[in-house]
């Protein structure tokens, strides 16, 4: 029975082995792309019949005109070979016009009847594509509507051959609010199509790939842009990182700050949330925000009128706030009156952060936290030197060695993730996540209490970069090792099913895909960005939290096979087959890295927001209650939070001395929480 119209959008690839023996980076490979995730006019996703593939058919809607529509990828102009799947359980034909990029290629291709619903056949056509993106269409042209359509295979030249790095990059014609970024070319087998411009991990601009220069406005006066430049060709590929430069603006010839903000006054104080309202500030051009701070540390940004509901505030604790006027020019008035307030009492159920205390002093980038089955003593890495410390309850830290083949990447890759092996009392197996030489790898290593020794490789081929290395470990409640993997500054590689980056792993400890993974493969969930806080509740959900680019991060509840948007989504959206996160924040009160999970609360520890979030998970639902923020500022840059076994108490660590922190070696510590 033929439905009425549903619109799907998306796109899923699973990259068949390339043929041998040809040279160049490019190879001939057919790609399959499903149809149920392809976008659908007047038909519907359906699975009421057997031997599809993926995880649907196409049911077309009986109706001249109906079409399922495919973005493919073409590394070069040339004839491609493409195979439809479909079945066709009446007796009467269902042609089809099959075009390319609206030009219709193919005419009334025939879809004769099969044995019936449930029988597969193929019809294969050569079809002329262009470099880069191509759409392909199968449009039904009768009143009966095309077939029940599975996906289609597309044999064409697939390059996998990544652009060189680019050259060290310069600036000049350097001002107030704009520079000019050049930097040497990149070269490719096939050609350069564009360069992605990052300031510390986030992309803030890109230019052609016939151009070596990239003019970049809306900076702000005197400040140092943290710049790198990546090469990307069409078929997706991009190269490593061009080596950093660092570019400042040149002070504003507006040295004029705007005048104090008016009285500043309080209303409806809750247990996490205020009422703020103040007078305007005026300025010789403009006032473009005002921040609300404690101190110097800034809780809100407001871009638009007088007042604001400021919330995330921790539950029975006193406040000191005050409010600042900026103009463009990054100008700072003098700051409002202060006005101090208690918030109102907490409510029971979880337990709220009571108590820190400093655990232990002396660290470099501590990255990575994990318990030994005895529950008193962890392991911890640190991110940039390669070494593995063992850490007590008490405070005692002693080193047990060191990740041998481990580089940095001057940016978050190094050693980073540890997990301890379940049954580490008879095995005495560790495992790490580290950046390696050719890319991020999982390895295993012997740990008998006192030192590290037998390096094995579990998983390679993991993609490095600059930024966006993933890198936490966690063994779940099935006994499988759970791995987070960014997408290596390479948006379309959390997209692709048959790329190990952007996604969430799930192996054995022999380094295999665990029984039962959605896709046959290592990939559990996919459509990530930069992962780094893995946890499972006390139902064995696992929760995840991840970096977003520019707007929005993320709080994500983990299932298998599910997509969760990047780089189409970042935050929620509206886009079928997309899992929208269960919580969101503005990226400069975030930042998140690691999280951990006490009483049916997630504790999620932030970088840039320089803070530690608590989320209450809702009873055993799968929604969260209103996120608060505890130690705001005090501490720095918040890297791993990690429960301490048999005890409603938390690690938390700082990586102050990182290069966005910019710490002396030996400035982070190491603290414990207790919750009550």
């Amino acid at each position: 029975m033929k439905r009425d119209r549903v619109l799907v959008w998306g796109l899923s690839l699973a990259l068949a082995a390339p043929l041998t023996g040809l040279t160049g980076g490019v190879a001939r490979a057919a790609t399959d792309y499903q149809a149920e995730d392809a976008h659908i006019s007047q038909g519907t996703v359906a699975t009421n019949h057997t031997g599809y593939t993926g995880t649907g058919f196409v049911d077309y809607t009986n109706i001249k005109g109906s079409y399922v529509e495919f973005t493919v990828n073409a590394a070069s102009a040339g004839t491609a070979a493409v195979t439809l799947r479909y079945a066709n359980g009446t007796s009467t034909d269902r042609p089809m016009d099959i075009s390319v990029g609206g030009t219709v290629v193919a005419p009334a291709v025939s879809f004769p009847a099969t044995a019936d619903w449930n029988t597969w056949a193929t019809r294969t056509l050569t079809v002329p594509l262009t470099a880069g993106s191509d759409k392909i269409r199968a449009t039904a042209t009768t009143a009966d509507g095309g077939p029940n359509l599975d996906r289609i295979s597309v044999d064409a030249a697939t390059d996998t051959q990544a652009p060189t790095r680019p050259g060290r990059p310069g600036c000049s014609d350097i001002g107030e609010n704009g520079l000019t970024l050049g930097w040497g070319a990149s070269t490719d087998n096939v050609g350069v199509t564009a360069y992605d411009i990052y300031e510390h991990g986030n992309k803030i601009g890109e230019a052609p790939g016939s151009s070596t220069s990239k003019t970049l406005t809306g900076l702000t006066p005197n400040t140092t842009y943290n710049l790198t430049v990546i090469a990307r060709d069409a078929a997706g590929n991009t190269s490593q990182a061009s080596p950093v430069v660092d570019c400042t603006t040149k002070p504003s010839s507006d040295t004029t700050p705007p005048t104090a903000p008016g009285i500043l006054s309080t209303a409806d104080i809750t247990s996490n949330t205020v009422d703020l309202g103040w007078g305007a500030s005026t300025d010789d051009r403009a006032v473009v925000g005002y921040d609300i701070r404690s101190d110097t540390t800034v809780y809100k940004t407001v871009t638009s009128g007088t007042s604001t509901t400021l919330t995330g505030l921790a539950c029975n604790s006193p406040y000191t706030l005050n409010v600042v006027a900026r103009d463009a020019a990054g100008n700072v008035s003098q700051p409002s009156n202060t006005v101090t307030f208690t918030t109102k009492a907490c409510a029971t159920d979880g337990g709220v952060p009571s108590s820190i205390a400093t655990l232990s002093s002396g660290w470099t980038i501590p990255w990575g936290t994990y318990w030994l089955p005895d529950g008193q003593s962890a392991l911890v890495t640190e991110r940039d030197d390669f070494r593995v410390w063992k850490l007590t309850k008490s405070g005692t830290r002693t080193q047990v060695g060191t990740v041998p083949n481990a580089v940095t990447t001057n940016g978050e890759g190094g050693l980073l993730g540890v997990a301890v092996d379940p049954k580490w009392d008879t095995n005495h197996y560790v495992y790490f996540m580290h950046t390696a030489s050719e890319g991020n790898r999982v390895v295993r290593m012997t740990y008998d209490g006192t030192q590290l020794t037998d390096y094995k490789i579990l998983l390679q081929g993991i993609k490095k970069n600059r930024y966006h290395n993933g890198g936490r470990l966690a063994f779940g409640p099935d006994g499988y090792l759970y791995v987070s993997t960014g997408e290596a500054q390479t948006p379309d590689l959390a997209q692709d099913k048959n790329s190990l980056n952007g996604k969430i792993l799930r192996m054995t400890t022999d380094g295999k895909p665990a029984p039962g993974n959605p896709f046959g493969t290592y990939v559990y969930s996919l459509g990530h960005r930069n992962p780094q806080g893995l946890a499972f509740d006390r139902n064995g959900r696992l929760w995840e939290a991840e970096f977003g680019n520019s707007s929005k991060d993320e709080l994500n509840l983990i299932k298998p096979g599910a997509n969760y948007g990047w780089p189409t989504c970042e935050g929620s959206c509206s886009v079928a087959g997309m899992t929208n996160p269960k919580a969101t924040w503005n990226v400069s009160e975030a930042s998140p890295s690691g999280i951990a999970v006490v009483r049916n609360v997630i504790y999620m520890a932030s970088l840039r927001g320089e803070r530690l979030w608590r989320i209450p998970i809702n009873g055993d639902n799968e929604s969260v209650g209103t996120p608060t923020a505890y130690y705001v500022g005090t501490y720095g840059r918040l890297r791993t939070v990690t429960k301490v076994p048999g005890a409603d108490q938390l690690w938390l660590s700082t990586t102050n001395c990182d290069n966005n922190g910019g710490a002396a070696d030996g400035s982070d510590k190491i603290f414990k929480v207790t919750i009550s």
